[in-house]
Formats: C-alpha cells, sequence, structure tokens
C-alpha cells in the first residue's frame, strides 16, 4: 500500500462525504505528521456560514491546536484540490514540509470554482480592484508596530 495514496484517498473521501451532506464543496484536506493523521478539514462554507471555513484552513487549525504549535513545519498537508489564494497563504504561514493535491485548480474552475479572479486582482493596483481599499490612520497603527519590535518577550514567526 501507498502510504500517501491512502492519504490522499481520505482527503477525498472527506471531500465526497461532506459536500454530500451539505457543507460546501467538494474539497477535503488531511494534516500528516510522522506518518499519521494529526488533523481533516472539509469545506464547510454553507454548514458555518462562514466563508473562510476552507478544507485547507480547517485542518491547518486543526492540526496546530493538536499539535500545540503554530507552525507545521514537520507536516504534510494532502487536499483533495490545488489549494485557493487564500488557503495557500495560509499553507504558507503554517509552513508544511510538502503539499500534495489531487484536482487542479483548472477542474475546479470547469466546476464553477474559480479563482482566477482573485489572483487578478492580486496583479492590480489597490486602487483599481473591485472592492475599494483606503488606509485610514497609518501614524496610529505604527504604535503597535513599534511596540512589537520593541518587545524584549516575543516570538516572532
Amino acid at each position: 500500500m501507498n502510504q500517501k495514496e491512502d492519504f490522499m484517498r481520505e482527503a477525498i473521501r472527506l471531500s465526497v462525504e461532506k459536500m454530500e451532506e451539505g457543507c460546501g464543496g467538494p474539497f477535503g484536506c488531511v494534516i500528516v505528521c510522522n506518518g499519521e493523521i494529526v488533523a481533516r478539514g472539509y469545506n464547510n462554507v454553507l454548514g458555518s456560514s462562514d466563508p473562510t471555513a476552507h478544507a485547507e484552513v480547517e485542518a491547518i487549525r486543526k492540526a496546530c491546536i493538536a499539535l500545540g504549535t503554530h507552525q507545521l513545519t514537520d507536516c504534510e498537508l494532502y487536499t483533495s484540490c490545488e489549494p485557493c489564494p487564500m488557503c495557500l497563504g495560509a499553507i504558507y504561514w503554517a509552513r508544511p514540509k510538502k503539499v500534495y493535491y489531487a484536482n487542479s485548480r483548472e477542474d475546479a474552475e470547469r466546476i464553477g470554482f474559480d479563482d482566477r479572479f482573485i489572483y487578478q486582482e492580486l496583479d492590480k493596483p489597490k486602487n483599481e480592484r473591485a472592492i475599494p481599499m483606503e488606509q485610514l490612520l497609518t501614524e496610529e497603527a505604527k504604535e503597535a508596530f513599534d511596540r512589537w519590535v520593541n518587545k524584549v518577550d516575543k516570538t516572532g514567526y
């Protein structure tokens, strides 16, 4: 038996099971540490009314709690589909050693999950994006950053 394929089958199984239960789209994820699944996640956008409840984000949150850490550097992530931009950001922050995926983002686009818009928006100048962004109270906010720089007991990440 191929252990990598078994882990991916579990991610795919979750994607089907939870989609059929009405939780959200057909996306599942497992996080593995030392050859054992430490967390499972699935798309729960509809079930939780939370647009950030994607399989990878849910699995990362659960794995960090289970392992008592904010970084998953000793872990591998298996996801039933190539991560969207939000999940990709979460993955980079969590720092797993490797990511495996099954369906591609082009496959997801063919069934109505199109991330191309987000990738295009990220390439645009802020003032040309579909959702307007306006910077406010920069000087006041810099105080928090100054305090972080001077904090002697901080944990970097």
